[in-house]
């Protein structure tokens, strides 16, 4: 970041998807304590790895929602100073044993080996954070819009898809319905968090 506040530089303009389009299986999984410990995990690895670097780390994802089934991924937004200087974080990320996945304008993600963390990186100020953030808070304390969430997933599992993004774009009018709900619950507009790619 600048001292004036600005990007370090300027940011990609494309999307680039390390490795290619992959195989991928999709599942859901009824909710699973362990997910939270996962993301502990996560997050104490993150946290050494960006050692004074000044930056916000959250367990985000059907996996942070109680009594919600998921994919067995844990997702994770790191909110980091500037998104543009990727040598603050991104060879620290790597070292710590996550790999760049997809680096596209205003998101990163680095994900395990394993393919079951996501890490999605992005610039302080970034509404897609709060946007995530207040998806999560809603679903944990909405019994009806987690409900309705999860028939939609379920709904979608029934189908065959291409890659995880289109899965991923298939739900997006659902989450900016219960996104809206959720904003004006709370007194301010959103739409819900655009979608990253996933790779």
């Amino acid at each position: 970041m600048t001292p004036d506040g600005g990007p370090r530089r300027p940011d990609v303009t494309t999307v680039e998807v390390v490795g290619g389009r992959e195989p991928f299986t999709l599942s859901l999984r009824d909710h699973d304590e362990r997910w939270a410990q996962d993301y502990r995990e996560h997050r104490r690895r993150i946290l050494a790895a960006l050692a004074g670097l000044d930056v916000q780390v959250e367990h985000i994802g059907s996996t942070s929602v109680p009594g919600l089934a998921a994919k067995p991924v844990v997702d994770v937004v790191v909110a980091v100073p500037d998104v543009t200087a990727e040598e603050d974080y991104l060879d620290a990320l790597l070292a710590a044993g996550y790999v760049l996945r997809v680096r596209e304008p205003a998101h990163r993600l680095v994900r395990t080996p394993a393919r079951d963390a996501h890490v999605h990186v992005y610039g302080r100020g970034d509404p897609a954070v709060d946007a995530y953030l207040l998806l999560r808070d809603h679903l944990r304390r909405d019994a009806a819009d987690r409900a309705l969430y999860e028939d939609v997933k379920r709904d979608l599992l029934t189908r065959r898809w291409d890659t995880m993004d289109a899965y991923s774009d298939a739900k997006s009018d659902v989450i900016a319905a219960i996104t809206a709900r959720a904003a004006a619950r709370a007194g301010r507009g959103g739409r819900g968090p655009r979608e990253p790619r996933r790779g």
